[in-house]
């Protein structure tokens, strides 16, 4: 089964804005050749940062569930997942290091209730939240997250 990653319109706002923003920079008003190579630099590694976090879909079969990203695959073998739910994320979510809407959300995030997790989502109404027996987290996100959800608890009953 797989499902795509839906941004949340502020994710597209943010991420619109913020590139452009940066690329009107680099040619605003012609700025010395040393600012528009260094605002290239920092454009380039947050794109760089993103496409390689940015989740593109999620995916899972009878073995493991595929975090698909534009420049890798993160695989989480279902051996090692304890449990999957419904979860979204709630509004007193603290972002230790990520993104918080530039091409979605990703990285670590710490709450009260749930402890420290990564996230990978692009909305927040689509998240649910994958427990490993390590103790780590992952909060993922995808087009119907309850489909998912049902698919892998189902796929965790018959191994």
């Amino acid at each position: 089964m797989k499902q795509q990653v839906i941004l949340s319109t502020f994710s597209l706002i943010i991420t619109v804005a913020s590139n452009a923003l940066l690329i009107g920079l680099m040619f605003f008003n012609n700025p010395p050749v040393y600012v528009q190579i260094s605002l290239g630099v920092v454009l380039g590694m947050t794109l760089l940062a993103s496409l390689f976090y940015m989740p593109m879909s999620i995916s899972a079969d009878k073995s493991a569930i595929y975090i698909n990203r534009s420049l890798k695959i993160k695989t989480i073998p279902l051996q090692d997942v304890l449990s999957v739910r419904m979860c979204p994320p709630t509004m007193g979510a603290i972002r230790i290091c990520g993104s918080g809407g530039f091409f979605g959300y990703w990285g670590w995030f710490k709450e009260r209730d749930l402890g420290k997790y990564f996230a990978y989502y692009g909305r927040s109404s689509d998240c649910f939240l994958v427990e490993l027996k390590d103790g780590r987290k992952y909060m993922l996100g995808c087009k119907n997250p309850q489909k998912m959800v049902e698919y892998i608890n189902e796929k965790l009953k018959t191994n």
